[in-house]
């Protein structure tokens, strides 16, 4: 017998595994719009530099737009036009551990990582700070039914932004094996990447745990946040979310104003 509570659970997280298998439906159509944008301008150079002045403009734009309009969801973004790009050379020391500060507009949260477990995502994730690429971001995303976690780590602020580059999934059996129902329980004061649903598609997008919650184990668990920052995601996750929906953007906005990575 199914309690509601369960019931609940299960929906919500089956709600979760559709935006992101959405996220990657999206990033595969737009790769098609992509390859037939150049696929155009690639026979526009055959033909030639004066069939290109007459051509180009006017063709490549309606192949461009015929695409498009079929459906409106494929609206190119970084991390799905620019996926083929390497992810960071590898420079932390795999030995050691890591921690992550974040400055926020709702206060400050630490994290400790792991290199050891997670050297790929510490190594991206110091990489990224290092140039400041979380700073003046959005935490988008607040989910309070089912599922509790706050989503950050996406420069366009809307769930669809990243690096350019993906890395490995890590560290996935750390949570234990996974239940009858194909999921384990992400403790509260986890962080783990967010990604498309598929294999190793994380980019830059994370999410904080703050009550016990279970996921398949498909998320890398790359860190665990400090007493205060706990404290903090909750105050957030407290006031809810706009519109008063159980997942969106938080009533009480998040932003990310300062992000370092260094060596503990």
């Amino acid at each position: 017998m199914v309690s509601s509570d369960q019931r609940r659970r299960q929906l919500a997280r089956e709600k979760f595994e559709r935006q992101q298998q959405r996220r990657e439906e999206a990033r595969r159509r737009t790769r098609r719009l992509t390859v037939i944008i150049a696929s155009s301008v690639a026979v526009v150079a055959v033909i030639g530099a004066g069939a290109y002045v007459s051509l180009g403009d006017d063709d490549s734009k309606s192949s461009a737009d015929a695409a498009a309009s079929a459906d409106p969801s494929a609206s190119p973004s970084p991390t799905e036009t620019e996926s083929k790009a390497p992810e960071p050379a590898m420079k932390i020391d795999k030995k050691a551990t890591y921690s992550m500060s974040l400055r926020t507009s709702q206060g400050d949260i630490g994290i400790t990582m792991d290199a050891a477990k997670t050297p790929h995502t510490t190594n991206s994730f110091k990489a990224l700070a290092d140039k400041g690429y979380f700073d003046d971001t959005k935490c988008h995303r607040l989910t309070t039914e089912g599922i509790f976690v706050l989503q950050c780590g996406d420069p366009k602020g809307d769930g669809t932004g990243g690096p350019g580059y993906t890395i490995p999934d890590e560290n996935l059996t750390a949570l234990g094996k996974a239940g009858t129902d194909g999921s384990v329980t992400y403790p509260a004061g986890t962080v783990a990447m967010a990604n498309t649903g598929q294999p190793s598609t994380g980019g830059s997008q994370f999410f904080l745990v703050y009550k016990d919650t279970k996921l398949p184990p498909s998320y890398t668990p790359f860190g665990t946040m400090d007493d205060a920052g706990l404290k903090a995601v909750k105050k957030v996750a407290e006031a809810g979310v706009t519109g008063g929906a159980g997942d969106g953007a938080p009533k009480k906005s998040v932003t990310v104003e300062k992000a370092t990575v260094d060596k503990a």
